[in-house]
């Protein structure tokens, strides 16, 4: 049987041209003489729809999508994933399907079983889980469908599963010849090499071929990374789609049989490390910047390596003629902050100009002196800079109609070392899942590795070297370094990854990693207290496996305290 996985860059919401892709990709598969073709969960409406799946219309028009998307498929059969009506008399109206489309209509369907209610996903809200399984035939060959989590539960794997069913065991001993899996998996750093470890599991302990097909694309906080692939039932990787682009892939498996001409696909490289990271930041800001509706996007750049690497990423995702870099130098600005700014707008060929705040800064003391009088001066008047930056550029944006991307990172995200209002204005977050000691290294990458997409292009370290090398420092008060408020990068990111994404006590930090006391539980108070701050951020890209974005759900108004024991008295 001859396969096309596609792997379409689908828009939430955009019936009309989801559909086009899918009809697009449906011919293409068709010139390939595929027999079948797969396309990733939810195609018709986009991963994830969230809460359009609650408007009746919505579900209409999908089931609208599916029918005529079906009048196509002559010739081929395709799996087209979409919101379902449920049969059922109770429970949610929706299931979470894929429709088998051939000879013009719709002659089947699969649901998903395991719904995830975890981090970014929020399944059970929307949908009723299926509670029978389907094998659907194709060319003579029995085809088991499952729907991206039902792959995801099985013991062997995983310490503890989240699930009293395994979808794939029941696959199988129902006869399926051939396992498919279409998937809206997102991205997270090395996520896409334990996919291949399980599936490889999987195919071996079944003795079956695994094809799986996965979404491309930025939606919202989510990247979704591609990556599809075919595994043989002896575990071999027999195609693989590119990863971070559109791509369909064809391959041929053997029938019943074994008999075949062609054995394996296209094999493509799959992103690592650093550059895995780098090209999800791209993908991300780009998809965000395109199905939003932007064309140029502007952001302040003080120098520092922050702005310096958001400002790199966004020249690759739009082109650097669509980046407008804005300098707002203060009366403690360094020489070099302005020069740096200036030296990195050059190198990557963008617009920039030069706005300082001095006069503002002023003015905003003079008004609020009276008001002031007999206070000590601290936070509060640094504060004042920040927020006329913030001011100028919501200014900027708001007039020629770009869009206003931060630059802060995970590390300054999580204990709050940021202004509301001020710094934290803008419409998109690149970095707010970057830790500090990350952003270092990707601005390394960048500038040295001979597979960084702008070191290939400019032929130059495009961040200078200062912007790198010097002490990272807010430049609210003279001679400030971020190290005056906070401990190590270093220390900082491995607390706020034990406390944040491993849910670690302060205590086990402590114990575990021999850090300070003091610091340790400083720095998770602060990440508690800071929670109002981070629900009022830019929405931003998702990278590592728990952001702080709408798959974490933190209190604001509350008094969890560390310190505290049940043997305390």
């Amino acid at each position: 049987m001859r396969i096309a996985l596609s792997q379409i860059d689908t828009t939430v919401g955009d019936l009309k041209g989801n559909a086009e892709l899918i009809l697009r990709d449906i011919e293409r598969a068709k010139e390939h003489k595929a027999d079948l073709i797969v396309f990733p969960e939810m195609t018709v409406i986009g991963y994830p729809p969230k809460d359009l799946l609650l408007k009746p219309r919505v579900i209409k028009q999908c089931a609208e999508a599916v029918e005529k998307l079906a009048q196509a498929c002559t010739n081929i059969t395709a799996l087209i994933g979409y919101p379902k009506v449920s049969d059922k008399g109770t429970g949610h109206l929706l299931h979470n399907a894929v429709a088998v489309c051939r000879d013009g209509k719709i002659v089947n369907h699969h649901v998903k079983t395991l719904l995830p209610t975890y981090d970014v996903f929020d399944e059970r809200r929307y949908f009723e889980p299926g509670d029978h399984l389907v094998i659907s035939e194709v060319k003579g060959q029995n085809i088991g469908v499952s729907i991206c989590e039902d792959l995801w539960n099985e013991q062997a794997i995983f310490e503890r599963p989240l699930y009293e069913i395994n979808p794939i065991d029941q696959i199988a001993d129902h006869g399926a010849d051939i396992i498919i899996n279409a998937a809206a998996s997102p991205y997270v750093l090395g996520k896409h090499e334990f996919r291949l470890d399980l599936m490889r599991h999987v195919a071996r302990k079944h003795q079956r071929p695994i094809v799986y097909c996965n979404a491309i694309g930025g939606n919202d906080e989510l990247v979704f990374d591609g990556n599809s692939c075919v595994i043989n039932a002896g575990g071999e990787i027999i195609g693989h789609a590119k990863d971070f682009e559109e791509d369909l892939l064809v391959v041929e498996l053997p029938d019943k049989n074994n008999n075949t001409d062609v054995m394996a696909g296209r094999i493509e490289h799959s992103k690592i490390g650093l550059e895995s990271v780098y090209h999800a930041l791209v993908l991300g800001l780009r998809d965000y910047v395109r199905k939003c509706g932007f064309k140029k996007i502007v952001m302040g750049l003080s120098g520092g390596i922050d702005s310096a690497l958001t400002c790199a990423i966004a020249v690759d995702a739009i082109g650097k003629e669509n980046v407008i870099g804005i300098g707002m130098p203060s009366r403690y600005s360094s020489d070099g902050s302005v020069s740096d700014a200036e030296l990195l707008a050059s190198n990557l060929g963008i617009e920039f100009h030069v706005i300082p705040i001095e006069k503002a800064h002023y003015a905003m003391e003079g008004m609020l002196d009276s008001i002031f009088a007999n206070t000590e001066a601290g936070v509060t008047e640094e504060n004042i800079q920040a927020r006329i930056r913030g001011n100028v550029m919501m200014s900027i944006s708001n007039k020629f109609g770009a869009l206003l991307v931060t630059t802060g990172n995970k590390s300054e995200m999580a204990v709050g070392y940021c202004t509301l209002y001020g710094d934290m204005c803008g419409g998109f977050s690149v970095l707010c899942d970057v830790p500090k000691t990350m952003v270092y290294d990707l601005s390394r990458w960048i500038n040295e590795a001979s597979n960084s997409p702008l070191h290939q292009t400019y032929g130059i370290p495009v961040i200078p070297e200062d912007t790198i090398t010097k002490p990272p420092s807010a430049e609210l008060r003279p001679d400030q370094k971020d190290q005056d408020s906070l401990p190590e990068y270093e220390v900082l990111d491995e607390i706020v990854e034990r406390y944040v994404e491993k849910e670690q006590s302060a205590a086990r930090i402590i114990d575990e990693a021999g850090f300070d006391q003091d610091t340790v539980l400083r720095m998770v108070r602060l990440i508690d207290l800071n929670e109002y701050k981070r629900k009022q951020a830019a929405p931003g890209l998702k990278i590592t496996g728990r952001a702080f974005g709408f798959g974490r759900r933190m209190p604001i108004a509350q008094r969890y305290d560390n310190r505290w024991s049940v043997s305390d008295k």
